[in-house]
């Protein structure tokens, strides 16, 4: 049989050394043997005596934090031996190898996967709140062990040593220590009364010294889509669909 599908790039790609890695851009391998944390419903093919556990946000104190704030992580454990395969929505994947003491936010619509190692605990963005209907709560991850995420594109990943603004439906993750707010885009006006208006009335804030990353897309409104590796949309609103409580 020939076909330019069975090219080598398609081929899957093994390793002798478990973990997280890419296959490609958009699917993400991890080569289980133990333990592995993943958004629920991101699976889409896996080899192997693999268990699946549903966790909802991770923890009874954060699945709380989830219900209150429309934010956190739907996740699932994935435990055993062998080859699990995650996507979401063909988007981007991108890895992130955190060191001891480092911090990062991250959007919880973006997170695909974490080692056990990772700790992640959901947190207010000051300021934000009523003015954006991407939310003003998000995940910090710490500790030691990689990380997945998702972009809509490929990001530009902006360097903060000057006052930074970033649509809070595109802005993807950024260093845990910047001061994070709002700011008023949109001039008030004439126009404004009016009813014309230029899509950009609040901006996220970022002070001090670190970085973001903005993606060339702004994401749904927590609750508009359910992520989901297999494009079934799930129960429930949005990333809250289908919690299910330790």
């Amino acid at each position: 049989m020939r076909s330019a599908l069975f090219a080598a790039e398609n081929m899957e790609k093994e390793s002798a050394q478990p973990g997280m890695r890419l296959q490609n851009s958009k699917m993400l391998k991890i080569e289980l043997n133990g333990e592995m944390m993943a958004r629920t419903g991101s699976m889409v093919a896996y080899q192997g005596q693999i268990q699946f556990q549903a966790l909802g946000s991770g923890g009874m104190g954060k699945w709380l934090k989830s219900k209150l704030t429309g934010e956190g992580v739907p996740l699932m454990r994935l435990t055993g031996r062998g080859d699990v395969f995650l996507a979401d929505r063909a988007a981007d994947v991108h890895l992130i190898d955190l060191e001891q003491g480092d911090a990062i936010t991250i959007n919880g619509k973006n997170v695909l996967a974490f080692e056990p190692s990772v700790e992640y605990d959901i947190k207010m963005v000051q300021g934000l709140g009523m003015f954006s209907a991407a939310g003003m709560f998000n995940c910090v991850f710490t500790g030691q062990g990689r990380v997945a995420i998702t972009t809509k594109g490929t990001p530009v990943v902006m360097t903060v040593d000057q006052p930074t603004y970033a649509d809070p439906q595109a802005a993807i993750c950024w260093s845990a220590s910047l001061q994070t707010g709002y700011h008023r885009a949109e001039q008030l006006g004439l126009g404004t009364l009016l009813g014309r208006r230029t899509g950009e009335a609040f901006t996220m804030s970022f002070a001090g010294q670190g970085f973001v990353v903005v993606q060339p897309s702004e994401e749904f409104p927590a609750g508009a889509v359910a992520g989901a590796g297999s494009g079934q949309q799930q129960g429930g609103s949005g990333l809250l669909g289908g919690l299910l409580g330790d």
